[in-house]
């Protein structure tokens, strides 16, 4: 195995000494151009690589954001990578994502793991609805933000989405199209986003003069496509079908929707279908899917920026002391976006 290169063996090869390359890689502006290019040229010739480690022992900060989501497979959540990357990258820091796929155990093996490499900060949509991993995460002392979830009786940050007044959005359209009977497939009942779904849509019943009865719910073990097309397999296997169906993600959607075309059920004309998210593949589907649109770039970015204004160091506040980071709960407001699935009136 090829032995790494080290600071000293890039000072012997300019002949110069460990503090002149210290300067060249952290300071160059403090160091003469000629002697500069010799290191720089040295670095090359070497493949000298710093090492990161070192150098978080060194300043006692990381330059690494951890991100935890429920579920990389569904583009919601790389969406809200995306946003987060993005303002990290430009603040110089890294992200370092990771999948607990909707599992406890995972959820708290790279808690595990962030607190091992003493990450800057954690922005984290939690997969355990005991809250315990959160809580022995927290005496780590990391700062981290919830994302996608609000952060109810915590002092964290957290920015979410008003999935209440989401769900309320979906069923009052279906409502409007003429639909009495309604079916909602709901995905885990552990996740706070679920529920809050699931209270918008009755609430939009009740708005209507319409009891709790109108809405049929199909839970689900997962939130994917498989889940979804298992949920279509049940709802054609009722004898008393509900006319539309209202999706706790659009991936739950995107599965009612091939398992209603394999069957030969008309969608929207034999049942309507509304999702949640508005990923990339709605518009995209055989028939373009009606969701709820979450503005996830926007959610990661907010989460990255507040986790960074909370790991600052150096701000001051009156007479000159360190500014207190005060932490703040964003909620933003959904949008209901109408495409062919669900246009069918009654």
């Amino acid at each position: 195995m090829a032995q790494s290169v080290g600071i000293k063996d890039v000072a012997r090869a300019a002949g110069v000494s460990v503090g002149t390359v210290s300067n060249v890689i952290n300071r160059p502006d403090t160091v003469a151009t000629e002697t500069r290019a010799r290191v720089l040229s040295a670095i090359d010739r070497l493949g000298y690589v710093r090492s990161e480690s070192a150098r978080q022992l060194r300043a006692g900060r990381s330059r690494i954001m951890g991100l935890l989501v429920l579920d990389m497979g569904n583009p919601f959540f790389v969406d809200v990578a995306r946003g987060a990357e993005r303002a990290a990258r430009d603040a110089g820091l890294g992200v370092m994502v990771c999948n607990s796929a909707e599992s406890a155990g995972e959820e708290a093996e790279y808690l595990s793991l962030f607190a091992e490499q003493r990450v800057r900060g954690v922005l984290l949509t939690p997969a355990d609805a005991t809250g315990r991993n959160i809580e022995s995460f927290r005496r780590h002392g990391i700062p981290f933000v919830l994302v996608d979830r609000v952060s109810e009786g915590t002092a964290e940050c957290s920015v979410s989405v008003d999935d209440v007044a989401g769900g309320a959005l979906a069923v009052r359209h279906l409502i409007d199209a003429g639909h009495r009977s309604i079916a909602y497939v709901s995905g885990p009942p552990g996740f706070t986003q679920v529920r809050d779904r699931r209270t918008g849509a009755l609430n939009a019943l009740a708005e209507a003069g319409l009891g709790p009865d109108s809405l049929r719910e199909l839970p689900t073990e997962r939130l994917d496509v498989a889940a979804g097309r298992d949920a279509g397999a049940r709802l054609l296997g009722l004898a008393d079908r509900p006319t539309a169906v209202f999706c706790a993600n659009d991936l739950l959607a995107l599965g009612v929707l091939q398992a209603m075309y394999a069957a030969g059920v008309g969608v929207p004309d034999d049942l309507a279908i509304v999702g949640y998210d508005d990923i990339e593949f709605a518009a995209a589907a055989a028939v373009p899917l009606t969701s709820v649109r979450q503005p996830a770039v926007t959610m990661g970015a907010l989460a990255a920026e507040m986790l960074l204004e909370e790991t600052e160091e150096g701000g001051s506040g009156e007479g000159g002391g360190k500014r207190a980071h005060e932490h703040r709960r964003v909620v933003l407001q959904p949008e209901l976006v109408v495409r062919r699935s669900s246009l069918s009136a009654r």
